[in-house]
Formats: C-alpha cells, structure tokens, sequence
C-alpha cells in the first residue's frame, strides 16, 4: 500500500509541475504579445499625429492620476458615482496590467 500511495503523490507532483510550467509559458507569451501590441499602438498613432500623441498621452495620464486619488484617499459615505468611478476602475486595471507586463515580459527574450 505505502508503493502505490508514494507513486500516486509523485504523479501528481509531476502534473502539477507540468501545468505550472504551461501556464508560466502561456501568461509570458502573452505577456509579450500584449507589450508588442502596446508597442505598435504607440508607433502608429505616433506616425499619424505626434501632437494627438501627447495631448491623448496627457489626457490618459490625468484621469489615471484621478483614478488612484480617487481609489487611495479616504472614502467618502457612499458609493462613487459616474467620473470617480470610471476612474477609479480605469486606474486599478492599468496598474493590474502593468503589474503582469512587469511580472511575466520580463522573462521573454522580447525585451
């Protein structure tokens, strides 16, 4: 009994691991495929218009800056309602991906 119930726990030691070694490689290819995608967002619309470029670039990192006032000061009684809200979740998803770009690109060779 004790044969069997070692080599079922090294199986699955080696089916976790293999899963865990898949999903490292999928989250880093898409993280890659994600920057290079950010990349080419940021050389087209260069190419069409700088001064759309900064002023778009500009008006993006603004409502970023409200979304993390808003999501880091202290709350005010009630729910957010309409601007501070979308902000606020605008803010929390930019920082979630920059936080996988940083965790997963780093690793790839695309860098």
């Amino acid at each position: 009994m004790g044969v069997r119930r070692a080599a079922k726990g090294v199986g699955d030691f080696l089916v976790e691991m293999l899963g865990e070694a898949v999903a490292e490689v999928i989250l880093s290819l898409l993280a890659c495929a994600l920057l290079g995608c950010l990349a080419l967002i940021a050389y087209l619309s260069w190419s069409l218009s700088p001064r759309f470029t900064i002023a778009g670039a500009g008006l993006l990192s603004l409502l970023l800056a409200l979304g993390a006032w808003q999501t880091f000061r202290t709350p005010a009684k009630g729910r957010r309602r309409g601007l501070a809200a979308l902000t606020a979740v605008g803010f929390t998803v930019t920082a979630m991906t920059a936080l996988f770009l940083l965790l997963y690109s780093t690793g790839c060779d695309c860098l």
